[in-house]
């Protein structure tokens, strides 16, 4: 890692050269992904023709590489840097119940850059924020985004243990992040509904949280106004009580959202992630 440290002390500009590089070889070179990019893109966006999604796929790529520099840039990245590069919009939504003693639940999809919206939060706007993220298999990279992600504060839950920790946590107010378009694994809970023109599987996790426990429900949304620069918008989903609310209600809004939100910007999702591995 000490390697990795020393490359992201270059400026952003500079990294971007070797994501350039990266872009190349990637894309035309070992292909990476790319029959599953180009299925996932054609079931989304069959109106669209075939020069139309390899521009999309072509912009996701950038974006893809781009991460990658960006990730690394956030290992010394400073406080002030991640603020000119990151704005997040109506963040008074969540912390102002944060600050009247409540948990919020902040729904969001895999958009690009949802890394550094994150360090961003716990750095520039509020240490009162817990991710729920997914374990990496490769102990080396779990621990060079566990350290990267909680370089300002904040808290770091793995999936499979958040329940115990919210339980062990449920009267400290903070805000709660969970990217919920997340593969479930066999053993959590299942819904299936149409998203992107697929039958797909979602876990239900933040809406049985915060209809049991009457915690409010946001959603971010975010645009890239130019090359390593991102606004995320802060916007209520739904709040408590939850009385009279039909099954899967959150879900299936949060479902609605993330749609638009790609239609908006169909370079910026994660594409290359095989989200619709599992059939019904």
């Amino acid at each position: 890692m000490f390697i990795i440290k020393l490359i992201s002390y270059l400026p952003l500009s500079i990294l971007y050269l070797f994501s350039d590089l990266l872009y190349l070889i990637g894309y035309y070179g070992i292909w990476y992904r790319k029959k599953v990019i180009r299925e996932n893109l054609l079931h989304a966006f069959p109106e669209k023709s075939v020069a139309e999604r390899l521009e999309i796929e072509r912009k996701f790529f950038r974006n893809l590489t781009d991460s990658f520099a960006e990730i690394i840039k956030m290992y010394t990245i400073s406080k002030e840097e991640l603020a000119r590069r990151v704005q997040i919009e109506n963040a008074h939504i969540p912390l102002d119940l944060v600050a009247k003693g409540e948990i919020v639940v902040g729904m969001t999809g895999h958009f690009f850059n949802w890394e550094m919206h994150l360090l961003h939060m716990m750095a520039n706007v509020s240490t009162q924020c817990e991710v729920v993220y997914l374990k990496v298999n490769s102990p080396f990279f779990e621990k060079l985004m566990k350290t990267i992600r909680s370089r300002f504060g904040g808290m770091l839950v793995e999936r499979a243990t958040f329940q115990r920790e919210y339980l062990r946590n449920r009267n400290t107010p903070r805000l709660i992040v969970l990217a919920a378009d997340q593969r479930p694994t066999k053993a959590e809970i299942r819904y299936w509904s149409p998203f992107m023109n697929r039958e797909t599987i979602f876990f239900e996790g933040a809406e049985k949280l915060a209809k049991r426990f009457g915690h409010t429900v946001i959603y971010s949304e975010v645009r890239k106004p130019k090359r390593g620069h991102y606004i995320f918008t802060y916007s209520l989903m739904d709040s408590p009580p939850y009385d009279h609310a039909a099954e899967h209600s959150i879900t299936d809004e949060f479902i609605r959202r993330t749609e638009q939100s790609i239609r908006k910007s169909p370079d910026l999702y994660l594409w290359s992630h095989n989200r619709w591995k599992v059939s019904r």
